[in-house]
């Protein structure tokens, strides 16, 4: 089992000041130790991930051991991000958690052919979101066995 002793970086890319609000009080809530940083769109995502922009400074972008990711956002939705991140050979081995409000079954089949991990609906309520935090922590952080290459650097 996965150490919780050395947390890992959560990135999440959420565009509603709320949610990115909701979801970092649901981690605490659940006692989720992994720091949690938010980005509000695809682009901004890319920024990070390829440490460009306001992330290039050495240290401002750690590599995050999981993704959450929400698909409708501006300038760049989650699907073309996605896209962009199981492309790359650089950022692929990172897990991509899909936290969004859509329950199309096109949205869910199409993420998982981009190569999400995960798909999960976002929960209306806040004990909802905090159920979804508590089982994330379970399964990503306490069953799987995630590469070294996820434990930040």
């Amino acid at each position: 089992m996965l150490s919780t002793a050395r947390p890992i970086t959560i990135l999440m890319a959420e565009d509603d000041p709320d949610d990115r609000m909701l979801a970092a009080e649901a981690m605490e809530e659940c006692m989720l130790a992994n720091s949690l940083i938010c980005v509000e769109n695809g682009e901004e995502l890319l920024d990070y991930l390829k440490r460009r922009g306001k992330y290039a400074e050495p240290g401002a972008a750690p590599r995050p051991g999981l993704i959450l990711l929400d698909l409708n956002m501006p300038r760049m939705d989650g699907r073309e991000a996605l896209k962009l991140i199981k492309e790359d050979p650089e950022l692929r081995s990172i897990p991509v958690v899909v936290l969004t409000t859509s329950k199309a079954e096109e949205d869910i089949v199409r993420s998982y052919d981009l190569g999400a991990n995960s798909y999960v609906q976002k929960p209306v309520t806040f004990e909802g979101l905090v159920d979804v935090m508590k089982t994330l922590r379970r399964y990503w952080f306490e069953i799987i066995e995630l590469p070294g290459s996820a434990q930040g650097e």
